[in-house]
């Protein structure tokens, strides 16, 4: 049996090395259970050594780990019986109808001919696949294959769900549809670990955000929490008349107490400050006082994407790696 634990998933002290290249640095996770934790990266940071550790694919060389409370590497039959794995490629058979994929799969888990049919048929309504049912998995849409491959993990029911970038290549709207699955999983008691590069993702979905650089996690949290810890609150204010700007700067570095960065092609000076609405009220009676006109004014937080930018030095969006001399991680991310 598994030991009572608060947590679906946790990592300590997690290395991998591939020959002289260390993927993981001794990564440390815990995902409580019923949650998601998003966990992101650069291409090459770790991210999918990391899942594939805890999937039981691969074996770490150092550190431990549990999935549902069952050990990864002493455990690992009881563990791959509580997961299920959505890696970046899909994986049904284009050749088979999506019905025939989901019920060859619960056949699979030894659910019988006439449970691995009932269950086929709940999975395609509850991803609204019922009508493409009988249609081939390989005259599905991108959005759609996606919604039944990730229908098929889940025909054993696993308490836990791994997903390795689930909406790479996805449009906006095959994308929006995803996550709404995803949240109703969520609110039946799944958990979810996802690794990915859309930050938009990861603020929508994540209840916490695991930054991973180099093999190490560099900071971990929810949104707002990452937010704070790179810059906190900032005042945005866009002039009207471009000859107006410096003037506006130097009232908006009086208000906050520190130097504004100044953008001349949107009119717009941005600065930190710790005082939040009361500096918002400073400025904005003190450029009314100047005669500056302003098109806006405002208290916002940096966003997710200028927070990664900063923990990382690297963009989101960032090509993988390849070539020669690419390491397996890189490779693989």
């Amino acid at each position: 049996m598994s030991a009572p634990t608060t947590n679906a998933i946790e990592a300590h002290g997690l290395v991998k090395r591939f020959g002289d290249k260390t993927a993981l640095h001794g990564v440390d996770l815990a995902v409580p259970t019923g949650t998601v934790t998003a966990v992101l990266g650069p291409n090459g940071a770790g991210k999918t050594t990391a899942v594939r550790i805890l999937t039981t694919l691969s074996a770490p060389d150092a550190g431990t780990a549990t999935v549902a409370g069952f050990d990864v590497l002493t455990q690992a039959v009881e563990v791959r019986r509580n997961l299920g794995l959505a890696a970046q490629d899909a994986t049904v058979d284009a050749l088979l109808t999506g019905r025939e994929n989901l019920i060859m799969i619960g056949e699979l888990h030894h659910l019988g001919r006439k449970d691995a049919r009932k269950r086929a048929d709940q999975l395609l309504e509850e991803f609204s696949l019922t009508e493409a049912g009988g249609r081939l998995a390989g005259q599905y849409s991108g959005g759609m294959r996606r919604r039944l491959d990730l229908a098929a993990t889940l025909v054993a029911r696993p308490p836990v769900l791994f997903l390795d970038e689930p909406t790479t290549g996805l449009d906006p709207r095959a994308r929006a549809e995803l996550w709404d699955v995803l949240d109703g999983l969520v609110d039946r008691g799944t958990t979810l670990l996802l690794t990915t590069q859309y930050l938009e993702e990861a603020e929508r979905l994540a209840n916490d955000i695991v930054v991973i650089d180099h093999g190490r996690v560099i900071a971990n949290g929810d949104s707002r929490e990452l937010k704070r810890k790179v810059g906190g609150d900032q005042l945005r204010l866009v002039v009207r008349d471009e000859d107006q700007l410096d003037h506006a700067a130097a009232i908006l570095q009086r208000g906050a107490g520190a130097e504004p960065q100044i953008d001349r092609q949107s009119r717009t000076a941005t600065v930190p400050t710790s005082s939040g609405v009361a500096a918002l009220a400073a400025v904005s009676v003190a450029l009314a006082d100047a005669g500056i006109d302003v098109d806006d004014l405002g208290m916002r937080q940096p966003t997710l994407d200028e927070v990664f930018l900063t923990l990382t030095g690297k963009p989101a969006t960032d090509e993988p790696a390849t070539g020669p001399n690419a390491t397996p991680e890189e490779i693989t991310r």
